[in-house]
């Protein structure tokens, strides 16, 4: 998503990223209002979810944020990398797609959903990798400036940015259907790993530029803040996301020892005493 700075009218390559994230945003509006026409339940929140993360996407395509032409890059980074791919995750789509597409359409879509390539993609360890990795190649080589000079290369990057923070939320959250269904403990080392490496990264570029700018130090400062902190409150939700998981799975897991034991006169397994 190309900004234009200095007050400037978006470019082509914003305006069709603009109409690509609405046209999302309207079908899958259209998807939940059809599913609740035939007398399916679906959540309120999650279209609010989707609805949050498409303008967020619009806003970082057309918007131009304050601050020097760094920060409002960063703030891009932040958005549409991070923010909008969490929003969009949490209003799980790909859910709403198998309980909308016709049969033909579900069958295909679970094809894909358990190929090889996706599984492998899928696994939260290689999604930090992919999301991660992306950002130290961009910040620490030359590649940043690479792609301000060709607006093919920066949109390629801004593509990949998007795409590796869906990717990434998707394999954390583990919230639709996935080629497998990674344990708590994976998905929270991936989250862990994938938060220090954002963190330091985001700690060089307050004193180190990435190679070949010359940005204005308030500039560079004020980006890598921005890098750190939003980083940070984005990964506190994914961790949110994680604990409330953990923490049903465990009150299903008791329910189910109760229901077991309920016409035994025993405690359930899970029970202690004399602690």
């Amino acid at each position: 998503m190309e900004h234009q700075h200095g007050g400037g009218q978006p470019g082509g390559a914003a305006l069709l990223a603009a109409a690509f994230a609405l046209g999302g945003g309207v079908a899958h509006l259209l998807a939940a209002a059809r599913l609740r026409r035939r007398g399916d339940r679906w959540p309120f929140v999650r279209d609010l979810c989707f609805a949050a993360g498409t303008a967020v996407l619009v806003a970082a395509a057309l918007v131009t944020p304050p601050g020097g032409p760094f920060t409002a890059h960063m703030t891009q980074h932040v958005a549409t990398g991070m923010v909008a791919p969490l929003l969009l995750v949490l209003a799980r789509p790909i859910t709403l797609a198998l309980r909308f597409l016709p049969s033909g359409g579900r069958r295909r879509l679970l094809a894909v959903l358990r190929s090889r390539p996706v599984g492998v993609l899928a696994n939260p360890p290689v999604a930090a990798l992919l999301d991660l990795g992306g950002l130290w190649l961009l910040y620490r080589t030359p590649l940043f400036t690479a792609a301000h000079e060709r607006p093919w290369l920066m949109a390629l990057v801004h593509i990949h940015v998007f795409t590796a923070g869906l990717l990434f939320s998707a394999a954390v959250c583990s919230l639709d259907p996935l080629p497998r269904r990674h344990g708590v403990v994976l998905r929270s080392a991936a989250l862990v790993g994938a938060g220090g490496a954002h963190a330091v990264l985001a700690k060089t570029l307050y004193a180190t530029p990435p190679p070949g700018t010359g940005l204005a130090p308030g500039d560079l400062s004020a980006a890598a803040e921005l890098m750190y902190y939003g980083g940070d409150l984005v990964e506190i939700a994914l961790a949110a996301v994680i604990g409330l998981q953990w923490y049903a799975a465990g009150g299903r897991r008791l329910a189910r020892e109760g229901r077991r034991t309920a016409g035994t006169g025993e405690p359930p397994a899970s029970a202690s005493y004399g602690q």
